[in-house]
């Protein structure tokens, strides 16, 4: 079975000084499973170490290593979803159109959703999208 992780989820397993027990779950899920993102997910944490790293919480080294073993995850950009969708979702439920992109992923894919985020938490269950625990 597929899930969909967002950035949120993905920065813990990147990052040293952050912790989150569902984040470390879902790490561990996908020695069986894989998962399934929309290719804004790189771009974010490409970003996320770019800016761990010039905030001097990571440097450039971890950095690369880490973007390249998280490569070796089977983590799948299977397309991206509908912008149509993507924007009423946004609009809906007052979402980034980021978290959105998650979102409406996780519902055409029917895969279950991992977040940290409460308002993406918030949307998935109203959208009836089963949440990843």
């Amino acid at each position: 079975m597929a899930f969909v992780p967002d950035a949120s989820v993905a920065a813990v397993w990147l990052l040293p000084d952050e912790e989150a027990p569902l984040a470390d779950l879902a790490l561990g899920r996908l020695m069986d499973e894989e998962a399934k993102v929309p290719n804004l997910f790189w771009h974010e944490l490409r970003n996320l170490l770019l800016s761990a790293e010039r905030r001097g919480r990571i440097d450039e080294r971890h950095a690369n290593e880490s973007i390249a073993r998280l490569r070796q995850l089977p983590i799948h950009c299977p397309g991206e979803p509908d912008d149509a969708h993507v924007m009423a979702l946004a609009r809906g439920h007052r979402l980034t159109a980021y978290d959105a992109s998650y979102l409406a992923l996780a519902i055409r894919e029917g895969c279950a959703l991992v977040t940290l985020d409460r308002r993406l938490t918030q949307a998935a269950s109203a959208e009836g999208v089963s949440l990843f625990a």
